[in-house]
């Protein structure tokens, strides 16, 4: 993004008369009022109605762009520079003047705005530039988000040319310098103090040309092609979450360093078992009088192996225990699993388990006697 020479010289909070500090919100607030009451429509017969309205619009253009804001605030914070204060060139202004040399602040500026004095042999366009990112998706087993696994990806992107490794010529040639550039791959416009630089535009800002271009990538230095990348997936992995894998991604240009490949994870779902955060959950049904009686019962684990649990008298249906270190397992920390145990109701029962029901109840209604009886007479109802 390139600063313009107004920043130096226009005091955009000043314009919209807001404090430095002002949120997005207020500096909206502020703009639409003054574009209201500037707008050239309201004032037809007012000649300097549309420079006021331009200059709000072009504050609010800076200001309302988080990006922009802060590129215009770091110039600020600068100063004027090379005589550019308030009042223009040499005006003024009454600010600090820089003297800009060939190595001074016009450097710095350069790397900011990517448009400054730049040194011989660099080059704005046809300096190493990172590869792309390359976006993939990857479908999970449960059980292997969970563990974590090692797996190839079969992917179909930009790679090298394997016909001219990279160079865009065709094999037996090679690129030549620009002429034009002599290799920098930008133009320099002197403007006084400070030295603008743009691409080249007979080299695209390549500083190279390729008078015979590659037959299969036609001079790009790329091509689209099948390629395995081996991708590490941690354990605890959720479904949705992306995995930056640095370095896969599409290679580099002039040098440059491939970019990142990101790997967005889709996990299946479990028939049995369920996730919340590092801890695995699971439903054991329990009979009525394990449930009462308490003792052990056995809870299956992901592994294929299981636990045995062990209960309380009166454990109630519904309630949730804890098996300790059965989650998700990772280098710095081991999750739980977490056992909803659930009361099953038999709907046959055999003569046997009848009477021993019937056996219960009766002993249950003696066990409650006068009460039951009083309860039954007074018409209330047993909860």
């Amino acid at each position: 993004m390139a600063a313009q020479r107004e920043w130096f010289e226009k005091d955009y909070y000043q314009v919209l008369g807001v404090s430095e500090t002002a949120t997005a919100k207020e500096i909206t607030k502020a703009y639409r009022k003054l574009a209201r009451d500037s707008h050239p429509d309201t004032h037809p017969d007012d000649a300097k109605a549309e420079e006021r309205f331009k200059e709000v619009s072009a504050a609010y253009d800076v200001l309302g762009d988080d990006a922009k804001r802060k590129e215009y605030d770091e110039v600020r914070r600068l100063g004027p520079v090379g005589g550019f204060g308030a009042g223009g060139p040499g005006g003024a202004g009454g600010g600090t003047t820089f003297n800009v040399g060939a190595d001074g602040l016009g450097d710095l500026l350069g790397q900011m705005f990517g448009r400054g004095r730049r040194g011989a042999g660099a080059s704005a366009g046809g300096g190493p530039q990172r590869g792309a990112d390359v976006e993939a998706t990857l479908t999970l087993d449960f059980a292997d988000a969970v563990r974590g696994l090692t797996t190839t990806l079969y992917l179909t992107t930009d790679a090298q040319c394997s016909t001219c490794n990279g160079s865009g010529a065709r094999p037996g040639t090679s690129p030549k310098v620009c002429s034009r550039c002599g290799g920098r791959g930008v133009i320099d416009d002197n403007q006084g103090f400070f030295s603008f630089s743009t691409p080249c535009t007979a080299c695209g800002g390549r500083g190279v040309t390729i008078e015979q271009p590659c037959p299969t990538c036609r001079g790009g230095g790329v091509e689209k092609r099948q390629r395995e990348v081996q991708a590490r997936i941690p354990a605890g992995v959720a479904d949705g979450q992306k995995i930056r894998l640095k370095g896969r991604g599409a290679p580099g240009r002039n040098g440059g360093p491939a970019g990142d490949l990101i790997v967005e994870c889709h996990v299946v779902a479990h028939p049995r078992f369920g996730r919340d955060g590092d801890h695995l959950t699971v439903r054991v049904p329990i009979r009525f009088d394990q449930a009462a009686l308490g003792g052990e019962v056995e809870v299956p684990t992901l592994d294929g192996a299981s636990v045995k649990l062990r209960l309380k008298p009166g454990t109630p249906s519904g309630s949730r225990h804890r098996v300790r270190g059965k989650g998700v397992v990772t280098p710095k920390h081991a999750g739980d699993l977490i056992v909803t145990v659930d009361v099953q109701v038999p709907t046959h029962l055999t003569a046997e388990q009848r009477a021993a029901v019937e056996a219960f109840a009766a002993a249950s209604d003696a066990t409650s006697g006068p009460s039951h009886t009083a309860g039954a007479a007074a018409g209330g109802e047993r909860v």
